[in-house]
């Protein structure tokens, strides 16, 4: 019997160094509407999270959010596709179990006739070991800058790094996926 409407309160405390790997050819997408709460999973993403389709539906979308995420990275998606623009970013998923995975993560907003919003979609991929890499110390800063002196402290960080890289968040990521 499944649980029903699990929240970030029901995702393991326990958390494991315990790491899985999308295929090469693999896609994990979901659809949630518009407060996050998943209201479509395909196979992969229930294989991959170790959730049954029927525990992820109704469920909201950072039941998965993984400690080592900042929290800046999830305003800058929230953000973003609110304004209908679109979001790239790499992304480190929980498990069910307490392991993780690594995500190349695109989200768009879905549009009405009226062009209002009505649902979000978020297909995934395998992202390069060469991005994960590289973009692990720079969460580590972020997520202890939030830790110390909140999503204020993060955005500081983040915008002066990006700043020193002469480079915007979109292409940072793009680059990394890209591995260049």
């Amino acid at each position: 019997m499944s649980k029903k409407n699990l929240s970030k309160r029901d995702a393991p405390k326990n958390i494991s160094n315990n790491e899985k790997k999308l295929g090469d050819d693999d896609f994990i997408v979901s659809k949630t509407d518009l407060k996050g709460k998943i209201i479509y999973c395909n196979e992969i993403f229930t294989k991959m999270s170790g959730y049954q389709a029927a525990d992820l539906i109704g469920a909201n979308h950072n039941l998965i959010r993984h400690p080592d995420m900042p929290q800046i990275a999830f305003k800058v998606a929230w953000d973003l596709i609110q304004d209908k623009k679109e979001f790239f970013g790499l992304v480190k998923n929980l498990c069910a179990d307490g392991g993780y995975y690594w995500v190349f993560a695109y989200i768009t907003a879905d549009l009405d006739e009226n062009d209002r919003i009505i649902s979000y979609t978020s297909i995934r991929r395998k992202p390069p070991q060469s991005a994960i890499d590289q973009i692990i110390p720079v969460y580590k800063l972020l997520v202890d800058a939030e830790k110390s002196g909140g999503m204020k402290a993060s955005l500081k960080i983040l915008t002066n790094f990006l700043e020193e890289n002469k480079t915007t968040y979109e292409e940072l990521v793009m680059n990394l996926q890209k591995g260049a």
